[in-house]
């Protein structure tokens, strides 16, 4: 359940349009004689495991079964701890094929399952606090992780970093040189190899993921091993991977040139999720923020929403259809918006955050839809230009993602463990000219839920927020609003001690407490 109520009414519709989309986007299977239920792409009737895990961020407020789907996954994950990316019990639509089989699917050149299915569980674990279903999942997650960072198609020794074949960003085909006559997603003896950074935020976020959920565990040592891990990963990946200004699509290990392109200048879809994920540090992540206003204001599309900036040249990945600003290859993707946003609410770019949404929310309402990938020029997807066998107005994806970046972006409801018993608290709502945020957030799952309601007296320079929580070990990081120099800090009526958080040129007023049921914060400012 999600409440949202503004005196403009704005993020109470969008959270309600995306509600909508999310509802639409569940998909029932039945697999071994259980009902296995979970998200999917608007562009395949199959259960991915990578829409599904990402689309788990906003659905774990509507969608009470958030564990059989991952619970499917390990079953049928292989001995080495390899994890499949989907499953279907149909035909494609355009398929000639007429079989309702199960089939479980592994795109070989794919390098990012694992982490996902990793991030997966987690949220599950996060929503439901069901604490024997995760302890029963645990040793499927070290293998699927222990996979990832081991196995020769998958990890480079020499670097310590994921591997993968030279596909665009996160997606599941590959260059081939025109050795191949269409979409390739084989590894041969041909394959070109490389790092892309994706890939390795993923095992980074998800390498702490894991090292939280083992903790919790009671496998403390365990979880220094993959902390320690994650840290060393993090140097490497950034020492290789970053050029000054952002992340390098594909740093190449195999020597391949490609006439017309410029690694150096290609800013890819997984970009501000480097930032999300923690790989990136603050001033990495600023460097990325300020690149993609740049390209904001230089760039004819309607948005910086890049699946990659500059495009491939056009078909040269086997498909007539992969033009320049065409899908992956250069289309715009609401689920980078919503990365870039929530990105850029934590790093200090606060009324970037804000415009993105705001234009997310306006052109959502203006069409009562949510696509996929747009072209540059605004045209959503269709079946004609895509690859995908569909393309409906229900993308979960994206909306989602822009979900995400509102709960923990704007409301700035972050929770740090499960069931909201550890909440990390920044209200940005001083970014907005909204005097009032009523917001109240609850799982499907367990319906554990946190709340508060804001009331900013910009006359009379106060901020009061009343919270709501069952008990709730609450860290307050409140945005200041601008040219603010001095501020104080009661918590029922008590004056508080705080310490102040200057990012970039964003104040925040910060302390920490105890929510039982009820609490009042009265913040003065000059």
């Amino acid at each position: 359940m999600l409440t949202a109520r503004t005196p403009s009414g704005r993020w109470q519709r969008l959270s309600e349009q995306i509600e909508a989309f999310l509802a639409q986007d569940i998909i029932s299977l039945q697999i071994d004689g259980k009902q296995v239920r979970g998200f999917r792409s608007p562009d395949s009737p199959s259960l991915w495991i990578r829409d599904h895990s990402d689309m788990l961020r906003g659905g774990i407020y509507f969608e009470p079964d958030v564990f059989s789907a991952i619970e499917a996954f390990a079953e049928h994950q292989s001995a080495s701890g390899r994890i499949f990316d989907f499953v279907m019990v149909q035909p494609l639509r355009h398929s000639p094929e007429k079989e309702n089989w199960e089939r479980w699917v592994r795109v070989p050149v794919e390098a990012d399952v694992e982490f996902r299915f990793i991030k997966a569980a987690f949220l599950s674990w996060r929503a439901s606090g069901e604490h024997g279903r995760l302890h029963a999942l645990l040793p499927a997650l070290e293998r699927a992780l222990l996979y990832a960072t081991s196995h020769p198609l998958r990890w480079d020794d020499h670097l310590g970093l994921v591997k993968r074949p030279y596909t665009i960003d996160t997606w599941d085909f590959d260059y081939t040189a025109g050795r191949h006559d269409w979409l390739n997603f084989q590894i041969t003896e041909h394959t070109y190899w490389g790092i892309f950074h994706g890939d390795n935020s993923g095992i980074y976020e998800a390498a702490g993921l894991l090292a939280t959920l083992l903790e919790h565990a009671g496998e403390q040592h365990k979880a220094d091993t993959w902390r320690g891990f994650a840290s060393d990963l993090r140097q490497r990946a950034n020492a290789l991977l970053f050029n000054g200004r952002f992340y390098r699509h594909f740093h190449k290990i195999t020597p391949l040139t490609i006439a017309g392109v410029n690694e150096e200048q290609q800013l890819s879809l997984s970009t501000p999720m480097a930032i999300n994920r923690g790989l990136a540090t603050h001033d990495i992540a600023v460097a990325i923020l300020n690149e993609y206003r740049t390209r904001g204001e230089q760039t004819s599309a309607f948005a910086e929403w890049f699946g990659i900036d500059p495009p491939f040249p056009d078909g040269i990945f086997g498909d007539e259809k992969l033009i320049g600003g065409a899908y992956i290859n250069g289309g715009i993707f609401p689920l980078c918006g919503g990365e870039l946003a929530r990105a850029a609410f934590e790093h200090g770019f606060e009324s970037y955050g804000l415009a993105i949404l705001r234009q997310y929310s306006d052109m959502i309402a203006e069409s009562n839809a949510s696509y996929l990938w747009y072209f540059p020029d605004g045209t959503p997807a269709s079946e004609e230009a895509s690859t995908s066998p569909e393309a409906q107005p229900t993308d979960g994806w994206g909306s989602s993602a822009m979900l995400y970046a509102f709960i923990e972006g704007l409301c700035g409801i972050v929770d740090c463990s499960h069931s909201f018993q550890n909440v990390r608290l920044s209200p940005r709502w001083a970014a907005t000219d909204e005097t009032c945020a009523e917001i109240d957030l609850s799982y499907a799952a367990s319906g554990a839920g946190f709340g508060y309601t804001l009331h900013h007296d910009r006359e009379r320079r106060r901020i009061n927020i009343e919270l709501r929580a069952q008990q709730t070990r609450l860290d307050l990081r409140l945005l200041l609003p601008e040219q603010t120099k001095t501020a104080t800090l009661k918590w029922n009526g008590r004056s508080m001690r705080t310490t102040r958080e200057v990012v970039r040129t964003s104040m925040y007023i910060c302390c920490s407490g105890l929510v039982k049921k009820e609490a009042e914060i009265d913040v003065c400012y000059e």
